[in-house]
């Protein structure tokens, strides 16, 4: 009884094994009834190239020799553009740029194909980003220096500075007057942080707008929408001397003689004077004060330059003062007195700068005055400490020069 069992059960082990092979074998024939498939080779190494409304992609050839074409489809299959395979070279490059599209982030599909139609498999290349408008709404001036924003030099030129750029910035247009009275346009490279200007019309304004690409290596270049205007440019003119006259206040500090008057600080002498060519003062105390009149309001006074003497009592501490109006501006106390300068605050003078010199005293000593300064029609030097520390002081010429 086992051996008939053990036949019967072989048997039909073969008969089942006879039936499967039969029927794998029909499979097979019916995968294959229209041929192999054939795929030809996928493009390599795909680099997207960021546009305006537009990308390229850039891409090595297959070196399939049977390509005879690229197909790149995007909007899920529904757009396409066919390029012919024109090179199977793989250090060759094929650049395809597709225009007309949304400001819009893509996936695009590269297809190669053969004579026959067989189709490679697909390459994707997702997340491509094109750019328009939106893009471009965003994009700000390149920024200049806040700090010094321009120098304008004694020859005229004038000397923009602005702040390092972002990486993707491609350079800046200013646009100004010239001297002719033409607008006149230069471009700022990215790498440059200034640029000079040399025939620039003193007083006019001065006009930057900035371009940017998205990426590295982009199809386009996106400038920002509307110009900038730079900082207001002021050209320093000299406060007109002919206007000015000596004025006393209250313990004001007295001259050593009247050939050694204020009026010495504006005759236009240039470099250290020598006694009586010189204002000397008195000699009675250290500080005191001295006062004259510009001859007219200033708006925006900006710098001084102080002369000392040829030899010796020059001032090397002390503080410039101004105001527009002498009405009620008089001051009770001696400017040697610790409560003068809460005092002159009070009577509406302002504070225009505190000089400290650390040299001898006598070359021409120029500085600035406060920013945004108030009309100032009036000066007060109140001298602190001279680097003889005697009670005298004595200066050979004052000069002043207002922003305009």
């Amino acid at each position: 009884m086992k051996n008939i069992y053990k036949i019967a059960s072989v048997t039909l082990v073969f008969a089942a094994m006879i039936i499967s092979c039969t029927k794998d074998d029909t499979q097979f024939k019916d995968f294959l009834k229209d041929g192999e498939t054939v795929y030809p080779g996928k493009v390599l190494k795909v680099t997207q190239k960021a546009g305006n409304l537009r990308t390229g992609l850039w891409f090595n050839p297959s070196p399939d020799p049977s390509i005879t074409k690229y197909v790149v489809k995007w909007n899920n299959n529904t757009d396409s553009m066919v390029v012919n395979a024109t090179t199977h070279n793989p250090l060759d490059t094929i650049k395809v740029i597709i225009p007309n599209l949304s400001e819009y982030t893509y996936t695009f599909t590269v297809y190669s194909y053969d004579a026959q139609g067989n189709r490679s498999i697909p390459v994707e290349v997702p997340n491509v980003r094109v750019y328009g408008s939106l893009y471009q709404g965003a994009l700000l001036n390149r920024p200049y220096n806040a700090t010094t924003p321009y120098v304008l030099n004694s020859d005229g030129s004038l000397l923009l500075n602005f702040s390092t750029p972002d990486t993707i910035n491609v350079g800046t247009v200013i646009r100004y007057t010239n001297t002719s009275n033409a607008t006149t346009e230069k471009t700022l490279a990215a790498k440059d942080n200034s640029i000079l200007i040399n025939d620039y019309k003193a007083g006019t304004d001065v006009q930057y707008k900035s371009s940017y690409i998205p990426l590295k290596g982009s199809l386009d270049v996106f400038a920002v929408s509307d110009y900038s205007t730079f900082p207001k440019i002021f050209s320093l003119v000299q406060c007109d001397k002919s206007l000015f006259r000596e004025v006393r206040l209250p313990n004001d500090v007295n001259t050593y003689e009247s050939a050694t008057s204020i009026s010495k600080l504006w005759d236009g002498s240039v470099g250290p004077q020598g006694y009586p060519n010189i204002f000397h003062s008195d000699g009675s105390y250290i500080a005191h004060v001295l006062t004259f009149d510009l001859g007219r309001t200033y708006n925006n006074l900006a710098q001084m330059e102080e002369v000392g003497r040829d030899c010796c009592n020059n001032p090397d501490k002390f503080e410039v003062w101004g105001i527009n109006d002498l009405t009620n501006a008089t001051t009770n106390l001696r400017a040697d007195d610790s409560g003068w300068k809460a005092e002159a605050i009070s009577k509406g003078w302002t504070l225009l700068k505190e000089v400290t010199r650390t040299d001898d005293g006598k070359a021409a000593f120029k500085f600035d005055l406060i920013a945004n300064p108030p009309p100032v029609r009036y000066i007060r030097i109140r001298i602190l400490h001279t680097v003889t520390g005697s009670g005298y002081s004595n200066m050979s010429e004052v000069t002043l020069w207002n922003k305009q």
